[in-house]
């Protein structure tokens, strides 16, 4: 994962916090997924992708409250440190946090509140570009903090595509013991800031995060369909697990099926029904997302991003980018 360089909350005034952002300083990254990179595929992604939180919020409330946001091309969270609140989506029932619990988003409008009956307040008046980084609505009898995750290039559409756009992680759920550990971090960090709070904050919350998405998978199981439980999937998690791990690879729908163990009929069946795309189409989405990603940092030539993500010329890789992104392929490529 990214480094995470913005802090988190000082400052102090009655009703809203402000902290000063600072700018992530550049750094290296490794232009093609190998092993050395990430040993399974959800690290694979996160780590390639230059995943990292950009922006870390905190909200304190008490008494009746309700804040929405709208929709945004990144993935977020919600993570309540204390008391009880509720998630509220436009046609769907409301889902109750308690302390402890974890809500992921995707690309959904969404909405916090003390009782999911109320109207809402614009939440982008108070956590907006411009807006603070910590809130406080009457007191403290709830406390919750948020965070933005960003990616390298374009590379947020691809997790998106492959995330629920909505997961709410019980802090009794299994596999959740490790969320609970690091909420707890957070919460004692947020209580008490101290020389290094930014990057403590941000850290906690980077890791988080991982942990977050891996006890939604373990919550799936491999019966499931959709990426987390495609990746839990004995046979179709081998597969996704050797391309994600040799990229440049020639890879076949065969190929992948005999690494998964199964025919190339069932095996392409099989991945379609679960990821609800077939193999090569998620294999060349992903390759994309890399080459746009590693563009987007401009430290490779385009002919090498096309040999790292498994296009044998450019002028193939070149077409392929372009029918993806409506433009050629060249250093500096952004969203």
């Amino acid at each position: 994962m990214g480094c995470l360089l913005l802090g988190c909350f000082h400052g102090l005034r009655p009703d809203i916090w402000l902290t000063d952002q600072t700018n992530e300083p550049s750094g290296s990254r490794i232009v093609s997924p190998s092993s050395k990179s990430a040993d399974d595929p959800l690290s694979n992604v996160l780590d390639v992708l230059g995943a990292r939180v950009t922006r870390l919020t905190r909200l304190e409330a008490a008494g009746r409250w309700a804040l929405s946001f709208p929709v945004i091309d990144r993935l977020k969270f919600v993570a309540l440190l204390r008391g009880t609140a509720w998630m509220v989506r436009p046609g769907h029932a409301p889902s109750p946090m308690r302390a402890g619990d974890v809500c992921l988003i995707g690309r959904t409008d969404y909405g916090i509140a003390s009782d999911p009956t109320l109207p809402p307040r614009d939440g982008q008046q108070y956590f907006g570009d411009a807006g603070a980084d910590a809130v406080r609505l009457g007191g403290d009898e709830v406390v919750s903090v948020g965070g933005t995750v960003t990616f390298d290039g374009d590379a947020a559409r691809f997790l998106l595509n492959m995330l629920p756009d909505f997961m709410v992680v019980p802090g009794d759920a299994p596999g959740s013991d490790v969320v609970s550990t690091l909420l707890h971090l957070l919460s004692v960090e947020v209580a008490r800031p101290g020389l290094g709070h930014g990057i403590v904050c941000t850290r906690l919350a980077d890791v988080l995060l991982v942990e977050a998405i891996r006890a939604h998978a373990a919550q799936v199981g491999p019966a499931a369909t959709g990426w987390l439980g495609a990746l839990n999937d004995p046979r179709i998690g081998r597969a996704l697990a050797a391309f994600h791990a040799d990229l440049a690879q020639p890879w076949t729908v065969a190929g992948l099926a005999g690494v998964a163990g199964m025919s190339r009929a069932a095996f392409s069946a099989d991945f379609t029904r679960r990821l609800g795309q077939p193999p090569m189409a998620y294999l060349r989405a992903w390759r994309l997302s890399v080459a746009h990603a590693a563009l987007s940092r401009g430290t490779a030539p385009v002919a090498d991003v096309a040999v790292s993500v498994g296009y044998a010329s450019q002028s193939a890789f070149g077409q392929a980018f372009r029918r993806a992104y409506g433009t050629a392929p060249r250093r500096g490529t952004r969203e």
